[in-house]
């Protein structure tokens, strides 16, 4: 529904302003610095005509699959670490099993990084 764009729009625009005033807080100079590598960030490959996405040493191919109009969980500060955590698992070939009590978004964090 509309609804649902408006607010998932609204969710990942806050996060988008969040990150760029932390970028501009801390004085962050270059794509090496930590701050920025940290965040997932998706680029366009002139050369093979894809789009890659990369956070931290791992990057992917993006293979635009299409998972329907859905909520976006509120990105936290915990939120960017697990994501962090778990592509690193991937790029190591290892997995991501979160642990903690039941109920506090371990599932929905882990669905919402591949969206």
């Amino acid at each position: 529904s509309d609804r649902v764009k408006i607010i998932t729009l609204i969710t990942l625009d806050v996060h988008a302003r969040d990150v760029v005033e932390t970028l501009i807080v801390e004085k962050v100079e270059g794509p090496a610095v930590f701050l920025w590598q940290q965040q997932l960030r998706f680029y366009w490959d002139n050369d093979t005509l894809d789009t890659n996405i990369g956070i931290c040493d791992y990057k992917t191919k993006y293979f635009y699959e299409w998972v329907g109009n859905t909520g976006r969980l509120v990105i936290t500060p915990l939120t960017d670490r697990c994501y962090i955590t778990l592509t690193m698992g991937l790029r190591l070939f290892l997995g991501g099993a979160p642990a903690g009590p039941a109920g506090t978004g371990k599932t929905e964090t882990t669905k919402d990084l591949g969206r």
